[in-house]
């Protein structure tokens, strides 16, 4: 099985020691999002996960500890956008996490890294060239770390409104949203990145954007050297393209604060985070059912 770590909040920045402590006891204990005494007793052993998809904005926790990982398939997604601390105010320097980016590339290959420029925000200060200006400098410095970049644009859930009112208002009309990717297209041509979507409705083919995959079969097929069928991923959104997965994060979870995030509502349990707990946050309670989940590769 492959497990997603995680959409639901930054594991690998806020949340590394308790993974790694996870990964010794062999189990995670997960709630589900819709059902809280739900819980589900997910395997962690390397006999049984196929591969971990790491989600994150700031890989720097985890650079020293890859050496844990050496019995499992991996790659990491990282976030890099070119916004300040007003729209992410919990991250640390772009300066720094663009050196854990190349780092993590040195040690696993680029292959392993995929970089994501999301969302994309457009607003009268968050222009077009605003974007394009910001993806190049970005480009050029990951260009030899990576293969590839996936983008979106801001999706306005009903949860992240009143932060996002802060930036007035949002351009999402189809002609801003393809002038921009037209211009997108072409950095990353110029820099050899091929750019992917994630989960957008508009069709991006005709700039050489093609629809992508998150969590992408091809991808743990060319890691994991197995070309095994794995069927999408019916729990996300129709436009998602990812093939199954199980989530072991939590919601309301994450401290980055990033005013567009739609993992956090408006406010966060981490002070209920115990790095010893099988669960990411909180303890088990005498309502709750805790149920095996079936894995098999």
């Amino acid at each position: 099985m492959i497990l997603s770590v995680s959409r639901r909040t930054d594991i690998p920045a806020l949340y590394s020691d308790w993974f790694f402590t996870r990964l010794k006891e062999g189990y995670v204990l997960v709630r589900n999002p819709m059902n809280a005494h739900q819980v589900s007793k997910v395997p962690l052993t390397p006999e049984l996960v196929d591969c971990f998809v790491f989600w994150t904005k700031d890989p720097t926790p985890m650079l020293s500890e890859l050496h844990r990982l050496a019995d499992y398939h991996f790659y990491f997604q990282v976030t890099i956008t070119g916004y300040d601390e007003k729209i992410e105010p919990g991250l640390a320097s772009k300066t720094a996490i663009i050196a854990s980016f190349q780092e993590l590339a040195r040690q696993l290959g680029k292959e392993r890294v995929i970089w994501r420029y999301d969302p994309i925000i457009l607003t009268e200060s968050l222009h077009k060239d605003f974007h394009l200006r910001q993806f190049e400098k970005l480009a050029e410095a990951l260009a030899g770390s990576t293969e590839k970049c996936v983008i979106s644009f801001v999706d306005i859930y009903r949860k992240i409104v009143r932060k996002m009112n802060s930036l007035g208002p949002v351009f999402i009309e189809k002609e801003h949203v393809l002038d921009v990717a037209e211009g997108l297209s072409g950095l990353a041509r110029l820099y050899g990145l091929t750019l992917e979507t994630c989960s957008e409705a508009l069709d991006f083919t005709q700039l050489g954007i093609m629809p992508g995959k998150c969590i992408d079969d091809s991808l743990i097929s060319r890691i994991t050297g197995q070309d095994s069928p794995i069927p999408k991923d019916q729990n996300q959104r129709p436009l998602c393209g990812c093939v199954a997965s199980i989530d072991i994060g939590a919601y309301d979870t994450c401290t980055n604060g990033c005013l567009y995030c739609y993992a956090n509502g408006a406010r966060t349990h981490h002070q209920r985070h115990d790095p010893r707990s099988p669960l990411l946050v909180g303890e088990i309670g005498p309502r709750d059912r805790i149920t095996e989940r079936k894995m098999t590769r």
